[in-house]
């Protein structure tokens, strides 16, 4: 087990190379958090989640294996645990979300209109078919990699990716943009 560092509180003790790449990391967590839950301010809280108990879990990451892996696994977790406490308690819904459907000042509107339209279609998928679509289509992760952190089968991965393909393809072709 890690000592706790004096300086951070963290079981990183002396290992500022980690905190780096965990830094390091935080854009690529925001982008799967936000991909995941469709709401910024949502995102950047399961990303603090997922920071504090990496930070505090350092013990249980193994050296030598993908620290990005380790931490997309804890952000996943965090989020169904989040989702499963707002289903039975039922989930705040925050108006200034409406705002994310709208283009930023300054910006295209064909590339506003086209993250608005790729929005809306990754909200006609099931969460599992949306987490493997962020991390195959949109991080880079090959099958067995999406595989390990969903802790899914790879034949399970391929067919709840192709399936989200298919439901994109159907979502956005009515918008002229996979003609």
């Amino acid at each position: 087990m890690n000592e706790t560092s004096p300086k951070t509180g963290t079981g990183f003790a002396g290992t500022a190379g980690i905190r780096d790449e965990i830094v390091a990391l935080i854009p690529r967590l925001r982008r799967f958090a936000r991909g995941l839950t469709r709401n910024a301010d949502q995102a950047d809280d399961m990303v603090q989640i997922t920071l504090e108990k990496a930070l505090t879990r350092s013990d249980q990451f193994n050296p030598g294996t993908r620290l990005d892996s380790w931490m997309f696994r804890i952000l996943q977790n965090s989020w169904i645990d989040e989702t499963r406490r707002n289903s039975k308690y039922g989930a705040s819904v925050d108006i200034d979300s409406l705002a994310d459907i709208l283009p930023a000042p300054g910006e295209e509107a064909h590339n506003a209109g086209a993250q608005r339209d790729i929005s809306i279609a990754m909200q006609a998928l099931s969460d599992d078919q949306r987490i493997l679509v962020m991390l195959v289509l949109v991080e880079g992760y090959s099958y067995q990699e999406a595989a390990r952190i969903t802790g899914v089968p790879i034949g399970t991965v391929m067919s709840r990716l192709a399936r989200g393909r298919q439901v994109l393809m159907k979502e956005l072709s009515g918008k002229g943009d996979l003609a």
